[in-house]
């Protein structure tokens, strides 16, 4: 019995051509994603969609395979896309796929964003740039799963002079020091504050205890004619504002 017999009757396919046809089928779903999802993004970043933004972001520190489940995984976990940036290195860390360099790339994106809405209060009168001080303080805080209390530090043309973070608390609970609030702005010859806390919950409604506390600092401030403008308590559901609640 011949060779040509076992091979089967007519011409046998030559096995230079066999290989690339395997290798075709073989292909990941995924093959070509990123040069598409580039192509898409030119010029029209606006239009994708969040998970997608973070995809394309995705790419810069998974260099290869598909990162659209790692992606909708954190908005997932997170809730959202700024829910993604404001989490912690540890907590990103938590979710399959993301390691010390996605961790630090997100968290990069995170400190970028927040020094724009920073820098887009300096040398401006921030009573006057209201809408973009309420920007700002959503991006810093409306996803900070646990309180942390700020008071950003204004001249006497009510130009921002610092932003600093006062303290770091729980879930429920930063603690706040009068005396450390007014020392700070003496420090940093301030003329006014405006004090800004979190609430991780969601909802911003002031609390008793938030009431209280601004009492107090407005007492300390009194008599060192520095000046509270407002207190601002910010969550996922928006940011109240003490004046304009008639708190003070």
């Amino acid at each position: 019995m011949s060779a040509d017999h076992h091979l089967g009757e007519g011409p046998q396919p030559d096995l230079w051509t066999v290989a690339p046809l395997k290798a075709r089928a073989v292909r990941p779903h995924y093959h070509g994603h990123r040069d598409r999802l580039r192509e898409r993004a030119a010029g029209a970043l606006a239009n994708l969609p969040d998970y997608e933004l973070l995809e394309l972001h995705l790419f810069r520190s998974i260099s290869r395979g598909d990162v659209k489940p790692l992606a909708k995984a954190l908005i997932a976990r997170f809730g959202s896309l700024a829910g993604t940036l404001a989490a912690s290195p540890a907590e990103l860390k938590s979710v399959a796929g993301v390691g010390e360099a996605v961790a630090l790339d997100l968290k990069l994106l995170h400190e970028i964003t927040l020094r724009i809405g920073r820098q887009a209060l300096a040398k401006r009168t921030v009573i006057t740039s209201w809408s973009q001080l309420l920007d700002y303080v959503k991006i810093a805080l409306a996803h900070e799963p646990r309180e942390q209390f700020r008071v950003i530090f204004l001249d006497k043309k009510n130009q921002l002079i610092a932003d600093e973070i006062m303290n770091h608390g729980t879930v429920d609970h930063a603690p706040v020091y009068p005396r450390e609030v007014m020392r700070r702005a003496l420090e940093l010859s301030a003329s006014a504050v405006i004090l800004v806390h979190n609430h991780p919950s969601g909802d911003p409604t002031p609390s008793n205890a938030d009431i209280e506390m601004t009492r107090q600092v407005v007492e300390a401030g009194r008599s060192l004619r520095i000046a509270i403008h407002d207190h601002l308590v910010v969550g996922r559901d928006g940011v109240a504002s003490f004046r304009a609640l008639g708190l003070f």
